[in-house]
């Protein structure tokens, strides 16, 4: 069993990622885009870490309940209609109708990129 990525490579916040602290998250991993699992009703974002788990794991230790948690990536600088890409392996949820790594609900991808864009950005450049 791998040990748990260090605190600081994923951000769990309410409140809006400064732009330094997000190039961080960014470059920490990937380098061009970044991990992040959003809590859809308690309004928090998990951003940073090498799988959707790592990010997942922090918010449920944090009282989040599984059914509110779902899976995207943020690539800045490729604009709003582009920065995030609704996938990822916690998303298979066949209990929820979500057969697919694809967010499928309409209404699920638009509390995500609701608080994404309120948290993380709307794809500006960094």
């Amino acid at each position: 069993m791998n040990a748990p990525p260090p605190a600081d490579e994923i951000l769990v916040t309410d409140r809006r990622v400064p732009e330094v602290r997000l190039r961080q998250l960014v470059d920490a991993w990937f380098g061009d885009m970044v991990k992040l699992v959003v809590d859809v009703r308690r309004c928090v974002v998990a951003v940073g870490g090498e799988l959707h788990a790592d990010a997942e794991a922090l918010l449920l230790e944090q009282g989040s309940q599984q059914a509110d948690l779902w899976g995207a990536n943020y690539y800045p600088g490729l604009g709003a209609d582009r920065c995030i890409e609704y996938t990822a392996l916690i998303n298979i949820r066949p209990s929820r109708g979500n057969r697919s790594m694809q967010v499928q609900d309409v209404a699920v991808r638009d509390a995500i990129r609701s608080i994404v864009n309120d948290l993380v950005g709307r794809g500006e450049a960094l």
